[in-house]
């Protein structure tokens, strides 16, 4: 029966190769009309070529440079089987676009995954000399889901001795086959756990996610479950990351649990919950100050807009930096195969630099920028009072830094808006009777192609108590990323105007005490 769905996954999966062999890189099938300069192409954030993009994954940072994969089909602008594309990057900010590193092959599709640097060669994939690269991801085989049965998705590997430019796939694969069997049984996040000198490898199994452990990569022991009484169980749990933090202004260490869910996000469709607890090599267990039963209204959300899902960290990030940097796929499954983009679809977020903080609602991430984003900063514009600002730039891209004071008179909402000539308009601001940032972009353009995309607005507790409220703004030509407080609310949303927004004005009567406008300079340009 093994022999019968191997050749029948060959048959009917697109792209097949061997299971064992190199996969030999090719460029996509088209090229990007314009160089990167379509309506709505963002011109500060990572998007493909062309064609479907959604998940990032196997991000590592080997040899100077930041390897972003991501779930890719190269045939259609809307989802197909899964490949993995493939970018790098020397400094997070300008990427090279690489040929397709991972196709499907006789044991399915390659879904979501990580990838490590195997320092010590525990593998034996590669030599004393030139430590391997090693990817792990799902395979999902089509043709066994339509088929009706519950084990159609298992974990493999693949590895790149030569800075993972090609990749060659385990000839033993899968590595953990899908025996119980358990319907969504995928997206490997492995990390090296210092401690216990173990691989650890985390992965979703529907409404919980499993922890495996490996001394070599390859040979896998299932170690304990965690998360079916807790958090949100709204929909499908998706592209788990874990990872120690040092909490800051301390000597203390906690485990943190990044876990996405589609549907069931704060705002709508999909989003991504995390988890702060103790990792004693066996088992994930949660701090008491996060709740301790199933509820989507005690979730803690990493960021509460409706367009950042399946983030996950880099790998091997180097010490002498010591960051955690993450990145999210900046779209929404409710809505993500109908945007009016065609010669691509879909962009990351930018990169974001994850710290925890003590604060009264308990341990709390807080998400800023990476700092390399200063980068692109032009000359700064400083203003006081209410913003009324002309937003013209090659790139369309704008960096905001606002301050506002708060006291007992300011009680109605108020904020920013950009628009434009023909009258769209994007809402930023905060709500002091709900004390809760907000995002409209109701007005903000074209929303008719899916009911679901711009239904009310969305909402987003403030965490801070301060009587200073702070918010960092990133604006691209179709999106927006608030960072309020120093990170520790963030809101992420898509939007699609009918001209470029480029006039900023205030929304409100509670004044600027600073305000400051950058231009930002596009990644794809000189």
């Amino acid at each position: 029966m093994k022999v019968f769905c191997v050749l029948l996954s060959c048959i009917l999966l697109t792209g097949c190769s061997t299971n064992g062999v190199q996969d030999v890189g090719s460029s996509p099938t088209s090229t990007p009309a314009d160089t990167y300069d379509e309506t709505y192409r963002p011109q500060v954030h990572y998007s493909p070529p062309t064609q479907w993009m959604n998940d990032p994954n196997g991000m590592v940072y080997f040899e100077g440079e930041y390897h972003l994969f991501y779930q890719y089909y190269p045939d259609s602008n809307v989802w197909g089987p899964m490949h993995w594309g493939h970018a790098v990057s020397p400094d997070l900010l300008e990427w090279e676009n690489l040929p397709i590193a991972l196709y499907p092959d006789s044991l399915g599709w390659i879904f979501s995954g990580s990838a490590v640097v195997d320092h010590d060669n525990t593998s034996g994939l590669g030599t004393d000399d030139q430590p391997p690269l090693v990817a792990i991801f799902t395979y999902h085989n089509d043709p066994l889901e339509k088929a009706g049965r519950d084990d159609f998705q298992y974990q493999g590997i693949a590895y790149s001795t030569d800075r993972g430019r090609t990749w060659t796939k385990y000839a033993g694969n899968p590595v953990v086959p899908n025996e119980e069997p358990i319907r969504d049984f995928r997206d490997p996040k492995v990390i090296w756990d210092a401690e216990r000198e173990q691989w650890l490898m985390v992965f979703a199994a529907q409404d919980h996610v499993m922890f495996w452990r490996s001394d070599n990569l390859i040979d896998w022991e299932h170690l304990s479950d965690f998360g079916k009484t807790y958090g949100a169980h709204g929909g499908v749990w998706e592209c788990p990351d874990i990872f120690p933090l040092q909490v800051e202004g301390s000597d203390e260490t906690k485990w943190v649990l990044l876990l996405s869910i589609n549907p069931g996000g704060p705002n709508g469709g999909s989003a991504t919950q995390y988890f702060v607890g103790d990792f004693d090599g066996t088992d994930f267990t949660l701090d008491p100050d996060f709740a301790t039963e199933v509820s989507d209204s005690a979730a803690v959300w990493l960021d509460y807009g409706r367009d950042n899902y399946a983030g996950v960290t880099w790998s091997d990030v180097p010490k002498e930096d010591g960051r955690r940097i993450f990145i999210g796929w900046m779209s929404n499954w409710d809505y993500a195969r109908d945007v009016p983009t065609t010669v691509w679809r879909s962009a990351m977020t930018v990169p974001r630099t994850l710290s925890l903080q003590q604060t009264a609602e308990g341990y709390r991430l807080f998400s800023n920028p990476i700092a390399e984003l200063t980068q692109l900063r032009g000359a700064p514009e400083m203003f006081h009072g209410e913003p009324s600002l002309e937003l013209t730039t090659a790139s369309g891209a704008h960096e905001l830094e606002l301050v506002y004071a708060l006291d007992e008179s300011v009680t109605t909402p108020f904020g920013v808006a950009l628009r434009n000539a023909e009258g769209d308009a994007l809402e930023i601001g905060y709500d002091p009777e709900r004390k809760a940032f907000y995002s409209d972009r109701r007005g903000a353009g074209a929303n008719d192609f899916a009911d679901s995309f711009a239904p009310d607005r969305t909402w987003a507790p403030r965490l801070s108590s301060s009587d200073t409220l702070r918010m960092h703004l990133i604006f691209d030509r179709a999106s927006v990323e608030l960072f309020a407080d120093g990170g520790s609310t963030v809101v992420t949303e898509i939007f699609f105007p009918i001209e470029s927004l480029d006039q900023l004005t205030a929304v409100g009567d509670n004044p600027v005490i600073e305000g400051t406008s950058y231009p930002l300079r596009s990644i794809w340009k000189e």
